[in-house]
């Protein structure tokens, strides 16, 4: 071939590019497009269906899986008690816990697409908790009689789905779950309506051809379908319906004929509901596109096929005339040292001579060129307006936007400098082409975390303009998340219509860089004159006498409670500047390491660890960053003022007092803190230093010593004596009598009074 000449080489390329491949697809198409054409389409339909299917099945799963872990709750223990409204409606407590039903079961309502509504109904109770009607008598509610019905179909403790028609007319799939027995002692059933519309939804086509669709149970009711005038009816009086039931596979196809049409009925059952699926299709619309385009492509082909004949030749002289005169003048100025070869190789190897020394000069003006071009854009963000800049940006209107990434000081300590190096390449090369056609933008390195794009564009900002632009900003937001993972916060300036202000907005899009102490990170800030930056700085005394006064407590939660309301107060105020909040904070620190040496408490040893509080706070980008920080700062206070002698002790009484005090009550161990005047984490670490156990165990084995005394001394029965020390059930008292005693509490009393008999 590297002989043969160039002109008969392209004649014959062209020739096999434009015949053999039409020939070949002509062929393949007359062949292969018809051949088992019905069997194709039936596959399609047939994998079609199983994904309907399959996402009406994952629907109802989802559905009947957040019932089965609702019931699996407590929520409903609240209303055991009531079986009557008007019991129930005595108080607003238990109204509450009725409302508390309630909103479960509208977040059950949410969970999944088309529910139009549920409703519990508690065994021999007179009412229901639904979401439609509410909290209603059962006489004002639609007939439940159905239920019986339906649950003669459970297997196990699963629920069980019903289709029906509710008195509105609306049809539904009703999933019915009766409370587990295993699982909690409340007697009663929840029922889920799913709208047969939303079924209609996951099983319907939009491929061409589809004439109806069928969803049935096993005994042949129809749960769903596209005429709603077959709902709940026999689906085995439709035509063929009959011959697909006594199929023995899972999943398959048939074609039948029906008034003169062939019609695809595609099915595929399921073992966990015992339903079908069926799909009609009619086969002479689906085989009109085979047919169409088998016509289209045998005519395109011959026709490709003799234009390509008469043109190859004329196209393959064309085209080799001006490489031949390229190769002659080339022979004569270049000696690649090739002889007795075509043209392709001749050029071939002056060209790969001539581009091996053009790489490195390339190269080197490349880089020259882009040091240069980085170099005019920091002068130019300094203030320093060079003619190379000029260049560089040449039209009128330009903005600044400064990229910083958010919690820099993490991002340094999880990434080497050679990593950090190749994000801000990665990141400078991505800007470039993010922006629209008509806005040059330029990325540069600005330090410490921050990222300059100078953005230059001819046309005043109109509100497309700046929605492109806004556009590419967003993009480049994500783009640096995703690469560093890690976010970034984005401040833009206003616009400039000169270059010499540069410098200025930029300054404007690091100001609004600091916005992010207040708005969060992760967005994108846009500069503007704030009404109430003339106001006086605020500060939040009273939130500091009271974190002295709780400090002096040892009470943390209190504490972390007052910081709190200084960021709410912070965010809820008109205006207040980033230099106002970290004076609030270092004024926190500052009082509280005074009042601590006032107190001749060493901060030294407490804070040995921390290194500068001051800069540290500065480093923070978010009020969140700045109070988690300083919960951290408190939290080492207390812990520390807490070890001191007597301290422990001191509280350790008060905690044991409590517990003697109220241990037949439902203790809630944040309260009881609270009222001692400690935080709960630290109540527990006191409890657990004294007497080796935790908050918890400690109340259960003071409740079962004082049960044991009754269990010896009285004539209470075992539910009354539960009760007495505190247990809201038996179950529970059995269970933890068993746990510390080794034996349930009436083998106790049994095995104590025989060993007190006389011998």
């Amino acid at each position: 071939m590297k002989r043969i000449p160039m002109m008969m080489q392209l004649a014959f390329i062209l020739f096999c590019i434009m015949a053999v491949p039409m020939a070949i697809l002509t062929w393949y198409s007359s062949s292969q497009i018809l051949q088992n054409s019905e069997h194709a389409f039936a596959e399609t339909s047939l994998a079609e269906l199983n994904a309907n299917r399959e996402l009406n099945e994952n629907a109802l799963s989802n559905l009947s899986q957040n019932t089965v872990r609702l019931g699996g709750t407590d929520i409903f223990d609240r209303i055991r008690p009531f079986k009557s409204l008007a019991e129930l409606k005595t108080n607003y407590m238990n109204v509450s816990k009725a409302m508390a039903v309630l909103k479960e079961l509208l977040n059950l309502n949410q969970s999944v697409d088309g529910v139009y509504s549920s409703f519990f109904y508690l065994d021999d109770a007179n009412y229901v908790i639904s979401t439609d009607k509410g909290i209603t008598s059962l006489d004002k509610y639609e007939p439940i009689d159905w239920l019986n019905e339906a649950l003669m179909e459970q297997k196990g403790i699963r629920g069980v789905w019903y289709p029906r028609k509710l008195d509105s007319g609306v049809n539904v799939l009703s999933f019915a779950l009766p409370l587990n027995r295993l699982s909690t002692a409340t007697r009663g059933t929840i029922v889920v309506n799913l709208k047969e519309s939303q079924i209609q939804q996951y099983l319907q086509s939009t491929k061409s051809g589809k004439q109806g669709y069928f969803l049935m149970k096993s005994s042949g009711t129809i749960i769903s379908h596209h005429d709603k005038n077959l709902l709940l009816k026999n689906a085995y009086e439709e035509p063929f319906i009959h011959d697909i039931a006594q199929e023995a596979l899972p999943e398959g196809y048939m074609f039948r004929e029906l008034n003169g049409e062939r019609l695809l009925y595609a099915w595929s059952r399921t073992k966990e509901f015992g339903w079908t699926n069926v799909s009609i299709y009619s086969v002479d619309d689906l085989m009109n596109k085979p047919h169409n385009l088998q016509r289209s492509i045998i005519f395109l082909t011959i026709v490709i096929i003799f234009a390509g004949s008469i043109l190859t030749v004329f196209i393959a002289t064309w085209l080799s005339k001006p490489v031949r005169e390229l190769v002659r003048t080339v022979r004569g100025r270049v000696n690649p040292g090739v002889r007795n070869k075509n043209e392709f190789v001749f050029l071939e190897a002056a060209f790969r001579r001539m581009q091996e020394e053009e790489e490195g000069l390339y190269q080197l003006l490349s880089i020259r060129e882009q040091d240069a071009q980085s170099h005019a854009i920091h002068r130019l963000l300094r203030g320093e307006v060079t003619s190379q800049a000029e260049e560089i940006f040449p039209d009128l209107h330009f903005l600044v936007a400064v990229v910083s990434i958010d919690g820099y000081r993490n991002y340094i300590s999880r990434n080497n400098p050679e990593t950090r190096s190749y994000h801000r390449y990665l990141l400078i090369s991505k800007c470039a082409h993010l922006f629209d056609k008509g806005v040059q933008a330029r990325c540069v390195y600005h330090g410490d975390g921050h990222f300059a794009i100078l953005i230059n564009y001819g046309q005043d900002e109109d509100d497309n303009h700046r929605i492109g632009i806004h556009a590419a900003l967003e993009k480049m937001k994500d783009d640096a998340a995703e690469l560093l993972e890690h976010s970034v916060t984005i401040g833009v300036s206003r616009p400039a219509d000169s270059i010499r202000l540069v410098s200025d907005r930029l300054a404007e899009a690091l100001e609004a860089i600091k916005q992010r102490m207040i708005a969060g990170s992760g967005g994108i800030t846009y500069w503007k004159e704030e009404e109430g930056r003339d106001k006086k700085y605020i500060y939040p005394s009273n939130s500091e006498r009271r974190i002295l006064n709780f400090l002096d407590q040892g009470n943390l939660d209190s504490i972390i409670e007052e910081l709190r309301i200084i960021r709410v107060e912070i965010r809820s105020a008109d205006y207040v500047s980033y230099d106002n909040i970290l004076f609030i904070y270092h004024q926190l620190v500052g009082v509280t390491i005074k009042h601590l040496r006032e107190n001749n408490v060493s901060t030294a040893r407490i804070f040995s660890r921390r290194g500068n509080i001051y800069a540290a706070l500065a480093s923070f980008d978010t009020l969140d960053e700045l109070e988690e920080y300083l919960i951290g700062f408190y939290s080492e206070i207390v812990h520390y003022l807490t070890r001191s002698p007597g301290g422990t002790h001191k509280y350790a009484e008060r905690i044991i007092h409590y517990l003697n005090e109220h241990y037949r009550e439902e203790v809630v161990f944040e309260e009881m803190a609270k009222e001692i005047g400690i935080s709960y984490s630290y109540m527990r670490k006191i409890v657990y230093e004294q007497t080796g156990k935790s908050l918890s165990d400690y109340l259960n084995l003071l409740r079962i010593e004082k049960a044991k005394e009754l269990l010896l001394d009285s004539n209470l029965s075992i539910a009354q004596i539960a009760s007495e020390v505190g247990y809201m059930n038996v179950r529970s008292f059995n269970r933890l009598f068993r746990k510390f005693e080794g034996m349930p509490p009436s083998s106790y009393k049994l095995h104590r009074s025989k060993t007190s008999w006389p011998g």
